[in-house]
């Protein structure tokens, strides 16, 4: 069985692995943090010309939950609509993908050691 990664390395591999999605995709890449400045949000998003923040909580949430709020994040800080948007999220999703089933606690596909 594999051991379990921490929860801020599997945050920065979820993050590289969606950089590296969104810049094949000609999107900004967003910063990424965790925890969000503000208090009682899950998840928040701080704008700027030419680019912008996406914060998550990633403590005492599920993993899921945590992908789908970085997801999100890169859709939102690019302002991406329909189909656009659905084209996206599709990518970024297939982006945080394991290699294989066996690899569920590996590097995202794309990424190298």
């Amino acid at each position: 069985m594999a051991m379990q990664q921490s929860s801020s390395l599997r945050f920065a591999r979820a993050v590289q692995a969606l950089a590296q999605a969104a810049r094949s995709l000609g999107l900004i890449v967003p910063g990424f943090r965790s925890p969000p400045r503000l208090v009682g949000v899950q998840r928040s998003i701080k704008r700027w010309p030419g680019g912008a923040t996406v914060a998550v909580v990633v403590r005492g949430r599920p993993w899921p939950a945590v992908q789908a709020d970085l997801v999100e994040g890169v859709v939102a800080a690019n302002q991406l609509t329909s189909p656009v948007s659905d084209r996206a999220r599709a990518e970024l999703w297939h982006a945080l993908e394991p290699a294989s089933p066996d690899d569920a606690g590996a590097m995202p596909r794309g990424e190298a050691a």
